[in-house]
């Protein structure tokens, strides 16, 4: 059986990002997954029931460990001699494309799911905009994940066009429709999280979900839950706080930890009863690819408020399925907010058209299949087993 490497920089990028995905691709190729050592790498092993290999990786800028990362990945291809090569993440993507090039691998492929540089400014963009650049040169083939991170990446001449394909209708994993689907025992779970955090059955719940980073508009959406002041609402947080890589202005810190009607969850490994519980999802972050947690809210039939940036703007239609608003404008999403809160017509609506166009376009085995098709053409083979 032909052999597959995937690599991402940290393990919770194969865990959640691709879960699924890996155990899938073991039935046609022999898959191995590369990430950063830890308990989460070897969770994936078991519930993808794939071989890992640990190697340190990090997502800050170190040269001389990245130095040392790269020469690893360069023996352990020449070792394990992969028919491909495919990276995940900025890290991933610029150390395993050089190493598999170096090391005579002839497929190399790289999935692009929201570029860091787009909110960088003097010398880091130049920095990141330089590594994106190599990371492209040395792959033979570059995947966004949504038509508009093409888009991006070609008007900012990034990349050649003929290197670059959007899979299906975007994602990079898709949606088990199935698993985000409103179900009684997910709101079962729903009522105990509501009696956990002491939210009234008549409270209208804003419900975010992802990192608790500036990135993710954190600053911007507390800031707006505080000016709305409305009566008999909550704004739930859940995710954890990464305070060394992106953290939030102190200011919004406090008024997290002293607001009353603002409840930091922490991180759920179950988030379904929480999009359960949530009248409207918002997430107003600067940059992504194309976000699991909008696809995941549409199945769950939440109507979503989103920044109007790549990816979102594909899953989200303003005014038909959740409302669109500027980046980093408090103005704005202040305004979206309100109108969920008091236009009980305008919710019903949205919440209507939620789910059929996250079933139709990216379930998770639509997306899987695709993808194999991918494999499959640039091998130019079809296994028996296809």
């Amino acid at each position: 059986m032909k052999k597959l490497i995937r690599i991402t920089t940290v393990p919770v990028s194969l865990k959640v990002l691709l879960k699924g995905q890996l155990k899938y691709m073991s039935d046609f190729f022999e898959v191995k997954a590369i990430s950063s050592p830890g308990k989460e790498l070897y969770e994936v092993s078991e519930n993808e029931n794939i071989e890992v290999i640990p190697l340190n990786l990090t997502r800050k800028i170190s040269p001389l460990q990245d130095f040392i990362s790269l020469v690893k990945l360069y023996f352990i291809f020449k070792k394990e001699k992969p028919v491909i090569v495919h990276t995940h993440t900025p890290k991933a993507g610029l150390l395993g494309m050089i190493a598999a090039y170096f090391a005579g691998v002839k497929i190399r492929m790289h999935t692009v799911a929201g570029l860091p540089l787009t909110v960088a400014t003097g010398f880091k963009k130049k920095l990141l905009v330089f590594t994106e650049k190599i990371t492209y040169k040395f792959a033979t083939n570059v995947y966004p994940n949504s038509e508009k991170l093409k888009e991006y990446i070609l008007k900012n001449n990034f990349c050649e066009n003929n290197k670059l394909k959007v899979i299906g209708n975007g994602s990079t994993n898709g949606i088990d429709t199935e698993y985000f689907k409103p179900k009684k025992e997910i709101f079962d779970k729903a009522a105990k999280i509501k009696k956990q955090f002491n939210i009234p059955d008549n409270v209208f719940v804003f419900l975010f979900v992802g990192r608790i980073v500036k990135d993710k508009g954190i600053n911007e959406l507390v800031r707006a839950f505080k000016e709305l002041n409305l009566e008999n609402s909550r704004l739930l947080l859940t995710g954890n706080f990464e305070n060394d890589l992106n953290p939030l202005d102190k200011d919004i810190s406090e008024e997290i930890k002293n607001n009353k009607n603002i409840i930091a969850t922490g991180y759920a490994k179950d988030v379904r009863p929480f999009f359960a519980l949530a009248d409207v999802f918002v997430f107003p972050s600067y940059r992504e690819g194309f976000p699991n947690v909008v696809m995941q809210a549409g199945a769950m039939e939440i109507p979503a408020v989103v920044s109007d940036i790549n990816g979102c703007n594909e899953i989200i239609t303003n005014n038909e399925n959740g409302l669109i608003v500027k980046p980093k404008n408090t103005d704005e999403l202040i305004t979206a907010m309100k109108r969920m809160y008091r236009d009980k017509e305008l919710l019903k609506y949205l919440k209507s058209n939620c789910r059929n166009n996250i079933v139709a376009d990216y379930s998770q085995k639509y997306v899987w299949k695709q993808l194999l098709n991918e494999y499959n053409s640039l091998l130019n083979y079809v296994p028996k087993n296809n």
